[in-house]
């Protein structure tokens, strides 16, 4: 109340700002994306055969390492060339679905301090106004005035500075988890390209050895 109307915005922006951070803060917990373990079983998966669309449904659903996986599992007989290009079509979704919000709470960071600025001009305004209409009267009032305009700017200095400090925060973790996704999707690419029986030739017959160039 006492920075007045220009308080509002940043308010809105501050209660914005605690529903991102508590909402990224569970949705990118370490297990939830990077479930331990989930890696190696999916590749015994991969040793065993037991790829069937429900295991795939599951694995898909599960979380963002096994949305990845599913997506190489799904197109499993293909060329290493195409199951490399949709491990990266589908590690772009996942890392957009990590990022989300992550820009608002960003633009948040940004806005924070020129919002509390503007409330402090619009309130040093008023006050001069004020000054120009009945003169300087009790400096005192003055002084009180050119306070309770700066709280503007120290309240949206208090909202983006954490705002702006927990954006960077989890932006590095979604990047950390991006290194440890494709090196997941690596070692599973390379159990089904690598370690994949190559088929047999097919032997030649007798007749086609006979009619041959060269033989005889």
């Amino acid at each position: 109340m006492a920075g007045g109307w220009a308080m509002l915005p940043i308010l809105v922006c501050s209660l914005v700002a605690l529903a991102i951070v508590l909402e990224r803060c569970w949705t990118l917990r370490r297990k939830a994306v990077l479930p331990p373990g989930l890696g190696e079983e999916v590749r015994q998966w991969a040793r065993a055969g037991q790829l069937d669309p429900n295991h795939l449904e599951a694995l898909s659903n599960g979380s963002p390492l096994g949305e990845l996986l599913a997506a190489a599992l799904a197109i499993r007989g293909q060329s290493r060339e195409l199951i490399k290009e949709r491990i990266e079509d589908t590690g772009r979704h996942v890392v957009h679905e990590m990022e989300r919000y992550l820009n608002t709470l960003g633009t948040i960071a940004l806005i924070g301090p020129l919002l509390g600025l503007f409330g402090t001009v619009i309130g040093l305004i008023r006050m001069f106004m004020q000054v120009m209409a009945g003169g300087i009267g009790d400096p005192a009032k003055m002084a009180g005035g050119i306070g309770e305009a700066l709280i503007c700017t120290a309240s949206g200095l208090t909202v983006a500075i954490p705002a702006y400090v927990l954006h960077r925060y989890f932006r590095s973790r979604v990047a950390g988890y991006c290194v440890q996704m494709e090196k997941q999707a690596t070692a599973l690419l390379d159990e089904l390209t690598l370690h994949a029986p190559v088929a047999a030739r097919p032997r030649r017959t007798s007749a086609t050895a006979a009619t041959a160039p060269g033989a005889g």
